[in-house]
Order: structure tokens, then C-alpha cells, then sequence
């Protein structure tokens, strides 16, 4: 039995010492996988270290818009009309709608114009960034100390006329003597003046003339022989009109039409306005300036070649008179004030802004010829060769107006 006992104790220390060496194995191979499994543990922990590289990656994608805008924040920006929302404004409508203003970094809020609202001095205030109007009614606020500078001559042609129905015989400026003749007043009235003057007729005495209402109800109604009319707007309402003597709409031949532009009389009209001060002592407002231009011009490219889409525009903004169909007619007229533009979209001709001073002055609507400051053209030219590098036509030279159906009342 001892021999056995002997044998057990031996083979019970030999299976201890291999247990022991098990274990220590064990521990060594537990080490062993533990430093083997630490990369795969790593991995996840570079995975979220490899997003954040790839956010900034993303980022220089945005960098030419926020380049285009003088930095990453978009910068506000409000223009002052001056008239209500209409096809008259649509480039503006189409450069916010349709993002020509946020790609350039500007977020712009467009202000509604009235009767009682001067654009001139809503800008010379701070009422408004820049603001729209006739370069008279620029040039008188400007000559009583409002210092504001047109920068950009967005209209190259006047779109005023004097309307008469074709039976009454006015077919010239001569042929208004002795009629009534009717006119909106508010600087309205200098192309007519102008042009009565021009003809040998005062218009103090040689004709009658009568305050008319924003329409054409005095016209139609016979209180007077010829009505003040713009081309996109009162002419249109003519001709949305029921004749009542056939019982379908008047047609343009039953008009006569005075314009101005014929006479030599025709005035600048809409412009892009700017404070001069802020100009001059405010780098970064002449590069928002040159930005704002831009956007704008391209604009009224784009609803020139892109018509139907513009006048939805200018029908989402909820003009307050005149319906689609009136829309369509503004839009249509409105592109033929601006195109063709034989020095670019928004560069002033100086033949046409010598006109207008010239007829100003001799009006008396301007006591002296303005300075040199009254207009600049760095920042349209800057603004236009923007867009010809981004391949825009700047010129519109083959433009040609379209057919628009005339409806009644404009809807």
C-alpha cells in the first residue's frame, strides 16, 4: 500500500505543477489577446477623431458663395422701392426669391414704396441700404442737401407717354393745345412740361391741365382728351378696358400715343440709389454695394430670358393692383426699358443723364446742373463684369418684346 500512496502522491504533485503552468499559460495567453484586441478597440475611437476631418472638408465647398459675400455671415441688406410690389421691381423679386442675394451673402428685405414715401430720403435717413427712383425725383432731394448718388441706371429708356383715344385728333404734342390735359403731379409731370415747351405751348396757358388719378377712369369716362400713362401700366389698363361701343376690349388702335422718348423729352427713370457718406467713408458698404448691384442685374437678366417665371414671382409677392394678366403686360414692357443695354445693364449713358439735367434745368425742377457726385459708374462696371465672367449677357442686344394676351381687367 505505501508504493500506491507514493505513486497517488506523485501523480498529485505532477498534475499541481501542470495546473500551476496552465494558469501561469493562461494568464500569458490572456495578456497576449488583450494587446492583440487593443487595436480593434482603438479603431472605433479614431473613427469619431476621422469625422471632424471630414467637417472641415465639407467646408471649402461653401467657400466661393461666402468668398462672393465678403465672409462666411450673410449680411442685411433693405432697399426701399418706390412703388408698391410690381413687375416694375421685378429683378429685385427674382435676385431675393430666387437666391441671386444669399449667394452673393446679402439677406435682403425689400421695403414697399407709396405716395406718401420718398425714397430718397427713407436712404439719405437709414431708413433703407439703397432704394429706387427716378433720377429727378433723386436729383431735387439731392440738390436740397440729401447727399445720395444713383450707382447703378437700371432703365435706359422712359416708359411715360401721354395717352388720347385716336377720334380726338391729338396725334402730336402741338395738337394738346387747348385740350385737358391730364397729369399725376409728384414729379410726374417734367417729361410733359418739357416736352409742351419744346413744341412752343406754355403749359400755364396753352392747355388745361387737370390733376388725374393713378387710372384711367377720367380718360375713359371723357373728363379729359389726354392722359398721363406709363407703357406697363396705365396704357395696359386701356386696353383691359371693355369698349363699350363694340363690347370687346380696346384695342391699340383705337390710341394715340405721345412719347416722350419721340419728343426728346424722356427723363431717366428707375435707378439703384446709395448714400454717398457711407460710400466714401465705408469700405465694406461699397463692397456690399457692388454685391447688391450684381444680384440685381442679374436679376433682370434672368427675367428676361426666363419671362413666365418673373411674373409668377411678381405675383407671389402679392402686388396690390393689377392681376396676373396686368403682370405679364408690366413684365413684357418693363424688359423693353431695359433691354437692349448697349454699355451693360445698369451703366449709365451719359447722353441720356445729360438729357435729363438739361431738361431739369431748363424746367427750373433743378437750380444748377448737380455735381460730379450726382452718379458713378465704378460700381455697375464692377457689377457687370462680374456677370460677364460668370457668362450672363449683359447686353441683351438680340432682345425682343413678346406677345402677351391683354385680358380683361388684367386678371
Amino acid at each position: 500500500m505505501r508504493p500506491t500512496t507514493r505513486l497517488w502522491q506523485l501523480l498529485a504533485m505532477l498534475l499541481a505543477i501542470a495546473m500551476l503552468a496552465a494558469a501561469c499559460g493562461s494568464d500569458d495567453d490572456g495578456g497576449g489577446e488583450t494587446a492583440a484586441e487593443e487595436p480593434a478597440a482603438e479603431e472605433p475611437a479614431e473613427e469619431p477623431a476621422a469625422e471632424p476631418a471630414e467637417e472641415p472638408a465639407e467646408e471649402p465647398a461653401e467657400e466661393p458663395a461666402a468668398e462672393a459675400g465678403g465672409g462666411g455671415e450673410m449680411t442685411a441688406v433693405s432697399l426701399q422701392l418706390q412703388w408698391v410690389p410690381q413687375s416694375q421691381f421685378a429683378g429685385y423679386f427674382a435676385a431675393r426669391d430666387l437666391g441671386f442675394y444669399e449667394e452673393v451673402g446679402l439677406d435682403v428685405t425689400i421695403l414697399d414704396g407709396g405716395v406718401d414715401i420718398v425714397p430718397a430720403t427713407v436712404l439719405d435717413s437709414g431708413g433703407a441700404d439703397f432704394a429706387i427712383s427716378w433720377v429727378p425725383r433723386g436729383l431735387v432731394p439731392r440738390e436740397e442737401g440729401l447727399n445720395i448718388t444713383n450707382i447703378a441706371q437700371v432703365f435706359q429708356r422712359s416708359g411715360t407717354l401721354q395717352v388720347s383715344f385716336a377720334d380726338s385728333g391729338i396725334a402730336t404734342v402741338t395738337d394738346l393745345a387747348g385740350t385737358n390735359v391730364g397729369n399725376w403731379g409728384f414729379g410726374n409731370e417734367f417729361e410733359l412740361f418739357a416736352g409742351l415747351r419744346a413744341n412752343g405751348l406754355d403749359p400755364d396757358g396753352d392747355v388745361t391741365l387737370v390733376q388725374q388719378a393713378f387710372d384711367m377712369t377720367a380718360l375713359i369716362n371723357g373728363d379729359i382728351d389726354a392722359a398721363q400713362a406709363m407703357t406697363y401700366n396705365e396704357y395696359a389698363l386701356v386696353l383691359e378696358t371693355v369698349n363699350p361701343d363694340t363690347g370687346e376690349l380696346y384695342q391699340p388702335e383705337d390710341l394715340n400715343i405721345i412719347d416722350w422718348n419721340d419728343v426728346g423729352t424722356a427723363m431717366l427713370q428707375d435707378a439703384i440709389w446709395a448714400d454717398a457718406d457711407r460710400l466714401d467713408d465705408d469700405p465694406a458698404y461699397r463692397d456690399v454695394a457692388v454685391r447688391f448691384v450684381e444680384a440685381s442685374l442679374r436679376g433682370w437678366a434672368h427675367c428676361r430670358d426666363n419671362f413666365q417665371e418673373c411674373v409668377d414671382v411678381v405675383v407671389a409677392a402679392n402686388p396690390p393692383f393689377g392681376g396676373p394678366g396686368h403682370q405679364a403686360w408690366m413684365m413684357n414692357e418693363i424688359n423693353a426699358l431695359i433691354w437692349p443695354s448697349p454699355g451693360g445693364v445698369g451703366v449709365m449713358d451719359p447722353a441720356l443723364w445729360q438729357q435729363t439735367v438739361d431738361i431739369a434745368t431748363a424746367e427750373g425742377i433743378l437750380a444748377a446742373a448737380p455735381d460730379d457726385g450726382a452718379f458713378r459708374t465704378d460700381i455697375a462696371e464692377e457689377a457687370v463684369a462680374n456677370l460677364e465672367a460668370a457668362g450672363i449677357d449683359v447686353f441683351g442686344n438680340d432682345y425682343a418684346r413678346i406677345d402677351v394676351e391683354v385680358t380683361e381687367g388684367g386678371n
